[in-house]
């Protein structure tokens, strides 16, 4: 679909019913609960070297304090800020990337739902599949962009982030949907549909992050691994009702998508 036609079913947008999208959600969960746990597996799995190497100067300097028995509050900042700008840049750049590269997971998990969804086949490849250059950069600066837009958001008290962040929710599935297009259309689309069905978005995000919340407390901390997925659930089927693919069945657009 191009970018005209795309904004003209978000502005002819259908009425949605919340507790439609939500039953849907969950009986879609239980199709896709094992590439949710898989997907959060590969985030930690390509994160944590990161972390390790990035945090080996807080780790020191617990430790030494562990081993001297005199706690110093300002040990821990003064081990991170003190190795440098260069040292700063690098984690801040690193910080992006890996945003970026979080960024087409989540595409490529869209992508596995989407199969699911219509009856097909999963696929591991499909995690990867939009790590080609083109689209990881792309992906890159739309991270980079929502973090920009969420900073400034920030700074203007708290209910400004409350309302960017729903439009920035779509960033990835319009983007996952629709590689084809740039940037700032990906952009314009995502705050157009996060506008338009913003309340019910947001009503969707606070219930689900309340119900995996209380059901990752029941579970000793085991339904992290999988339940966080149940999130992108409701946003698959708000732009699955609103934008929609190019085929009901789901044949079509998926024949498109695999020729992307």
């Amino acid at each position: 679909m191009t970018f005209s036609e795309i904004q003209s079913k978000i502005q002819n947008a259908p009425t949605l019913e919340f507790g439609n999208i939500f039953s849907r959600a969950t009986e879609l969960f239980k199709k896709v609960w094992v590439q949710g746990l898989i997907l959060q597996l590969l985030v930690l799995v390509i994160m944590s070297p990161f972390f390790i190497i990035f945090y080996i100067p807080i780790i020191g300097a617990i430790i030494e304090q562990s081993q001297s028995g005199y706690g110093d509050p300002n040990a821990i900042n003064d081990a991170f800020y003190g190795q440098g700008p260069l040292y700063l840049l690098f984690f801040y750049l690193m910080i992006f990337v890996l945003s970026a590269v979080s960024a087409v997971l989540y595409a490529g998990f869209y992508r596995i739902v989407r199969k699911l969804d219509i009856g097909n086949e999963f696929q591991f490849s499909d995690f990867f599949h939009y790590f080609k250059s083109v689209y990881f950069w792309k992906a890159f600066f739309l991270m980079a962009l929502g973090t920009v837009i969420s900073f400034f958001a920030a700074l203007l008290c708290v209910l400004p982030i409350f309302y960017v962040m729903i439009p920035i929710m779509f960033f990835i599935p319009i983007f996952a949907f629709n590689p084809e297009l740039s940037v700032s259309n990906i952009m314009s689309l995502a705050f157009n549909l996060g506008t338009k069905k913003w309340g019910i978005t947001f009503g969707l995000v606070i219930l689900s992050s309340i119900i995996i919340y209380i059901l990752i407390l029941l579970t000793c901390g085991i339904g992290g691994l999988f339940l966080p997925a149940f999130i992108y659930l409701p946003i698959y089927l708000i732009y699955k009702d609103v934008i929609g693919f190019d085929d009901d069945s789901g044949n079509t657009d998926l024949k498109k998508i695999e020729n992307i």
